[in-house]
């Protein structure tokens, strides 16, 4: 890795500092020149809107019509440091990205009000790296560094909103009177330049509103989780492909295989990928995924494929790692696919949204009963939850954007709301028998199985969005011994 980076110039019309033990004491007058000219004219004038362009733009039109008179501040993010001058790599705030389609760090949407109770919105971006100061060759985040950037033209021409260079829209919001609301947590510089003028609570209801916002897909967003899920499907395929070769290493093969499709299909993992192998199957969120992974023993991958467009799938599936289940893993394994299959059947617009979870809890509360663990009846067990000693989690999510999307919203709107056709959250029933569990018989310790699928709700019932991998005990057999042939 290259490393004469001199520290970032976020002006862009300042003199470029040194780096502190830089190998060049400094530039000279004559290389600063030569540095000036000799470049050819890059812009881009062909450009098409990004896809997502008029959807965001309905989007904002029903933010604008929630908050009118108001000024609306919603930041794109910056870069958060790994170690020192290096980076974790970025991704934009989930409101921002929703309201605009743009990627780009460092970026700010503004809705301006209008007197007739309307908006202009307008994008805040980094403009092109300045050749005259020399930022774009010395500056750590200029472009010779790490790429070109769109004009300010060019992000009008691509996102369909008037532009602005971000570096001056701190000053240009501190300037400006009149009722604020920014969405907090993401850029430190345009919360400081708006302290006077925001408050928790009024900033809390935005959050919620954009939240909401996202609980139904339009046709674009159902296309994009799509695309994600046919991608996530070709990486479980992948892992299945190598099992051989993650026996002889760890957890950490599975998890750089999938990893690999989601980079080359995608942006990246839409959440850290989860590659249980045996009793790690047990712990929830395992993501460490150092583990050895041996035959005759499950494993529980949960794991997701982030679009381009930022879209993620979740999807879970536990599988038999020499490719047949044993008969206690098949009876659990089975349970749990009914509960799921409960769950599925549940989603449907009108139905209340804790229908599904109700639903896959029962049956996994009459397995366990069933089988000795829990005394019944299974209401009494139900009321009290007993259940849950050994299902743990709640059974799903909204999903989109985020992997747990729509988080911010109401409770009242989300878990005691009713599903609509485009809603699509995750179905995922499991249980998980701890190894240190003297509750339940030696046979069951250190065995969790989960399933999980991405459900649309439709206009008539739901469409399975993950259907393309198997579910059923001896259809993951059947497939998995199709692949490894």
């Amino acid at each position: 890795m290259a490393e004469e980076r001199a520290p970032e110039n976020p002006e862009g019309d300042e003199p470029i500092k040194k780096r502190k033990n830089g190998l060049y004491p400094a530039v000279s007058d004559e290389l600063a020149e030569v540095m000036k000219s000799g470049w050819a004219d890059t812009e881009l004038h062909d450009l098409q809107p990004v896809e997502q362009a008029p959807y965001a733009a309905k989007r904002r039109a029903a933010l604008s019509a929630r908050f009118p008179g108001e000024r609306l501040v919603i930041p794109a993010g910056n870069l958060k440091t790994r170690a020192n001058d290096t980076e974790y790599a970025f991704r934009p705030s989930t409101e921002y990205a929703h309201l605009t389609g743009d990627r780009t760090q460092d970026a700010v949407l503004v809705l301006e009000p209008r007197a007739d109770g309307g908006h202009d919105a307008t994008a805040y971006l980094l403009p092109r790296s300045s050749r005259e100061n020399g930022e774009f060759w010395l500056d750590g985040q200029g472009e010779l560094w790490t790429g070109r950037r769109n004009s300010l033209a060019e992000g009008e021409r691509l996102l369909g909103l008037p532009c602005r260079d971000v570096r001056k829209a701190a000053d240009e919001l501190r300037e400006k009177s009149g009722a604020v609301r920014v969405v907090r947590g993401h850029d430190a510089g345009v919360e400081a330049a708006l302290h006077d003028k925001v408050t928790a609570e009024r900033d809390a209801e935005l959050k919620e509103f954009l939240s909401e916002l996202r609980l139904v897909k339009d046709d674009w967003e159902v296309g994009e989780l799509q695309k994600a899920v046919d991608s996530t499907v070709r990486g479980f395929e992948d892992v299945v492909r190598v099992l051989d070769k993650a026996e002889a290493t760890s957890e950490r093969y599975i998890e750089g295989t999938f990893f690999l499709r989601a980079r080359i299909e995608g942006n990246d993992i839409g959440y850290g990928s989860i590659c249980a192998a045996g009793p790690h199957a047990t712990t929830l969120h395992w993501v460490r995924n150092d583990g050895p992974v041996r035959a005759g023993e499950l494993l529980l991958l949960d794991a997701g494929v982030e679009t381009h467009t930022l879209y993620t799938a979740d999807v879970t599936r536990t599988l038999p790692i020499n490719g047949r289940f044993t008969d206690i893993q098949r009876k659990i394994y089975d349970a749990v696919h009914e509960s799921q299959q409960a769950g599925i059947d549940a989603v449907k617009p009108g139905a209340a949204y804790r229908d599904f979870h109700d639903a896959a809890q029962r049956v996994l509360a009459e397995k366990l009963v069933e089988w000795g663990l829990l005394d019944g009846p299974v209401e009494r067990v139900l009321e009290l939850a007993l259940q849950r000693r050994w299902t743990l989690h709640g059974t799903g999510h909204m999903l989109g954007l985020d992997v747990h999307d729509c988080a911010a919203a109401r409770t009242e709107t989300y878990v005691d709301g009713t599903l609509e056709p485009g809603m699509v959250l995750t179905v995922e029933p499991g249980l998980y028998f701890q190894s240190d569990d003297l509750t339940v018989p030696e046979e069951y310790r250190g065995i969790g199985v989960r399933i999980e699928d991405d459900i649309l709700v439709t206009a008539d019932g739901n469409r399975n969005l993950s259907a393309g991998l198997p579910r059923r005990s001896e259809d993951i057999e059947a497939w998995m011994a199709g692949l490894k042939a």
